[in-house]
């Protein structure tokens, strides 16, 4: 993962209880606390509505964060 946003919000959601909590109930209020890209929002709600709440050094995870991070970044044609 290249951001220092998208790495901070990951290891926030697994290093606290309470945050993971309120990501599980409602990611978008907790994704609003971070300086994401639209690009990385939608790549975080993606793979969690994909895959749900798996561990930060879960290789699934940041394979499928970074294909999607690719992917919305495209140059648009």
């Amino acid at each position: 993962m290249k951001s220092q946003a998208l790495q901070e919000l990951i290891k926030s959601i697994f290093s606290s209880d309470e945050t993971k909590k309120q990501f599980e109930s409602d990611p978008i209020s907790v994704l609003s606390r971070f300086s994401l890209t639209e690009q990385e929002k939608k790549a975080v709600l993606s793979v969690h509505a994909k895959f749900g709440l798996v561990s930060m050094n879960s290789p699934q995870l940041e394979a499928a964060i970074k294909a999607d991070v690719n992917w919305f970044s495209a140059p648009q044609v």
